[in-house]
């Protein structure tokens, strides 16, 4: 299918909340979609045909160095054919605006680099989750003990995911995880310190992981997260990220004694065909192959 073509895009990307644009080699925007102009403040009528080097767009990073002639995502997938993702500042109509961006090269027919494609989306994280808290509050998807969302809202979330996927092949993965010992941290020290325990693993993993992915409670000390864009070397890092962080707490006891925690992870990608019942127990095997493997590690596959 050519690239080019505006009824691809229009089947596609029109009614995506995320920012998208295609550039070619020369990183001339081709297209410029409709949450790209919500995000960004400019139309597709003033970027189309323009450099996305232009001052207009200029992304910087977060020590504030200008990204377009040195580390820019965009150039760098052309280049070695791979995917990318920076969290940087777009030039706003009006300001600066945080965002993530991931990109992927477009290839021709004959498999050459053709240009790329970049998908963008508010990384406001705070503003993010306070939004997401309110509404999970007034729907009965929160989880009380952890503010995550709960079971039932992840269900759903995973439910959309999937089919995304199905439809868009918009890639995702799925990450397993619960904390070790729990039933001995609550025996040795009273359930109080055990919810104290899950409240700081929820929120070290949920500051872990990037604001469009969601992290709930699954359930007792098992927890589920739906990782956005991800590949298999994005999804390793973002897993063992999680690991890394939570294994860093040292829980007060309340008798002068700490404790330190870690969890058991497993994560994996979605696969065409699959069921949502097929994803979640095969990261779930994963998790407790971690756990089985001595504990505080990730498993990716």
């Amino acid at each position: 299918m050519n690239p080019t073509d505006s009824g691809f895009y229009k089947e596609l990307l029109d009614h995506m909340s995320d920012g998208v644009y295609f550039v070619d080699r020369n990183r001339q925007i081709l297209y410029w979609n409709e949450g790209a102009y919500r995000l960004s403040g400019y139309s597709a009528q003033e970027l189309i045909g323009r450099s996305c080097q232009d001052d207009i767009l200029c992304h910087v990073d977060y020590e504030g160095k200008r990204l377009c002639q040195d580390g820019c995502p965009l150039s760098a997938s052309i280049e070695d054919g791979s995917w990318h993702e920076a969290n940087v500042f777009l030039r706003h109509k009006q300001g600066r605006l945080p965002v993530n961006v991931r990109v992927q090269p477009m290839r021709g027919a004959d498999g050459s680099i053709v240009g790329a494609i970049e998908i963008f989306s508010d990384d406001s994280a705070q503003t993010e989750a306070r939004r997401r808290t309110e509404a999970m509050k007034r729907l009965a998807f929160l989880d009380h003990l952890t503010e995550l969302p709960n079971r039932r809202f992840v269900e759903m979330s995973l439910g959309t995911a999937m089919v995304e996927y199905q439809v868009h092949k918009d890639p995702f993965g799925v990450l397993s995880f619960d904390l070790d010992k729990f039933k001995t941290i609550n025996d040795s020290f009273g359930h109080a310190c055990g919810d104290r325990a899950l409240q700081e693993v929820s929120k070290t993993v949920a500051g872990s992981l990037r604001p469009a992915d969601i992290v709930g409670r699954w359930g007792g000390d098992e927890f589920m997260a739906i990782l956005h864009h991800v590949n298999r070397e994005i999804l390793t890092r973002l897993a063992e990220r999680c690991v890394m962080t939570v294994a860093r707490i040292s829980l007060p006891t309340g008798d002068g004694e700490t404790i330190s925690l870690s969890i058991s992870a497993g994560a994996t990608l979605v696969k065409l065909g699959e069921t949502t019942e097929e994803l979640i127990l095969r990261a779930d095997e994963l998790m407790y192959r971690s756990k089985t493997s001595g504990r505080n590690r990730a498993i990716t596959e």
